[in-house]
């Protein structure tokens, strides 16, 4: 048609001109104008006319609108719009493996380096289970007390809102991931303590919804975003692509210690098992599991078969091993949500209790005496409703994967705080510092073993307490 080198908003947008300047014309307007004309100028003839001002030449014609004036568009290539500052300044990240460079950084560049180094140095340490239980109430509130928040670290980043974070185990050093919704991973060093310390990757395109280090190899960081998961290896400095789709993935977690296989929840509400010794981008599986929206997955610690998906008002515990594509059943329904759940995720040792975060201001705590035989929980066995001016922030509640009974979850209460709950419902401590923390950390990780904890928020900073 004389405009294939247009893009297709372009073609569309000429169209438009095309379609409008017609129908203007099927109105006649030039006539009606002219007839309007002419009853001015009878009702105006006995009136004295002032000389009309002489017309200077060289004055700078008018611009006039084609559509206006019924004119057909010139044969001629529009100017090219102009880009969206997204789409100029981060375009789309290709399929396939890809080069771990910062967004900012040439590829030897020695902070660069001095980073990722670290990261692989750090990963080859074994952390100490030694003399490893679940510390009494008591001493854990005091080792809770004793955490503080200092303005040197506290940092901005990653560039927009975070929206996952992970924190790597390491008991020396510590190293914090945190993904945006720009598609942006950015790697922190805060015991480096420096303003190199930290950079930006950019592995997606788009959100990075969910991320884990690896549980036996933590020089891997696993990173989800709407299309995709990838695996950021150290010791290779490569972002690989595990898994691709045109479904929209919300979550994941790992079906085994090995990390080998993984389940990955969909915004559509199915669930997909995901196995990364599979050649190819696809799936293993794909389930109906009968939610309209999957937004959580989560396996259970002990016994890895069964796995928690948190969606709509839904929350149920699934078998993987009986996962078909449709038809799924769920082994048993945490009931009594009455709006949108946010998350669901099993306590850390036992696996024996579950929170939710709902969208009607309520925290739940299900329990179960022996789940390993029967898998039913009790409903509703404790609800927490906090006060009107403490409510929680409608993001995750996380465990603390050193205390079986506690939990952590970003409140909106003035001066802003991170909270934790015991299962019963008590509030232990709240995290604050009126200096240093002004905003919702609706995102928070816990280090496994050290008294470390990790708040994100909406504008890319993370405040390390």
């Amino acid at each position: 048609d004389g405009y294939s080198h247009l893009s297709a908003y372009e073609r569309k947008r000429l169209k438009n001109i095309t379609e409008n300047a017609k129908f203007f014309a099927a109105l006649k307007l030039h006539e009606v104008s002219a007839r309007l004309n002419q009853i001015a100028t009878k009702r105006q003839s006995h009136v004295t006319k002032r000389p009309k001002p002489k017309k200077v030449e060289d004055e700078t014609a008018r611009r006039r609108s084609m559509r206006l004036l019924r004119v057909e568009p010139l044969d001629v290539p529009l100017l090219e719009m102009p880009a969206r500052p997204g789409a100029e300044e981060y375009p789309q990240v290709p399929v396939g493996p890809l080069p771990m460079v910062p967004e900012d950084q040439a590829e030897n560049s020695k902070w660069t380096e001095a980073l990722l180094s670290t990261w692989m140095r750090i990963s080859e340490l074994k952390a100490d289970d030694a003399d490893r239980g679940t510390p009494d109430i008591k001493r854990y509130q005091e080792s809770l007390s004793s955490m503080v928040l200092s303005e040197e670290n506290i940092r901005k980043v990653v560039k927009a809102r975070v929206c996952s974070m992970a924190i790597h185990p390491s008991e020396s050093t510590i190293l914090v991931a945190a993904g945006d919704k720009l598609g942006h991973i950015g790697l922190w060093n805060v015991s480096c303590r420096s303003e190199e310390g930290a950079h930006i990757f950019i592995p997606h395109s788009f959100q990075v919804n969910c991320m884990h280090f690896s549980p036996c190899n933590p020089a891997h960081l696993l990173s989800l975003s709407n299309d995709t998961l990838r695996c950021g290896d150290v010791t290779r400095a490569v972002f690989d692509e595990i898994c691709r789709s045109e479904e929209n993935f919300s979550s994941f977690d790992f079906l085994e210690d090995n990390a080998s296989t993984a389940i990955v929840g969909h915004w559509d509400g199915d669930v997909a098992v995901v196995d990364r010794r599979t050649p190819g981008m696809s799936s293993e599986l794909s389930a109906d599991i009968g939610f309209r929206r999957t937004r959580t997955v989560h396996v259970h610690p002990v016994n890895k078969q069964y796995f928690l998906a948190a969606g709509s008002m839904d929350v149920c515990v699934f078998d993987v091993r009986y996962l078909k594509a449709k038809g799924n059943k769920p082994l048993s329904s945490l009931t009594g949500h009455t709006k949108s759940v946010a998350s669901a995720y099993f306590s850390p040792v036992t696996g024996s209790r579950v929170v939710t975060v709902c969208a009607d201001d309520k925290l739940r705590i299900f329990n179960s005496k022996n789940i390993q035989v029967l898998l039913i929980f009790k409903k509703q066995s404790n609800k927490i409703k906090p006060h009107k001016d403490s409510q929680p922030k409608p993001g995750w509640a996380i465990w603390d994967p050193k205390q079986e009974h506690c939990f952590l979850v970003g409140s909106m209460a003035q001066p802003r705080q991170i909270q934790v709950f015991q299962d019963t419902g008590k509030l232990l401590h709240s995290f604050c510092n009126v200096d240093c923390l002004g905003s919702v950390c609706s995102v928070n990780v816990v280090h496994p073993s050290q008294n470390i904890l990790v708040g994100g928020n909406s504008s890319g900073r993370l405040h390390v307490f």
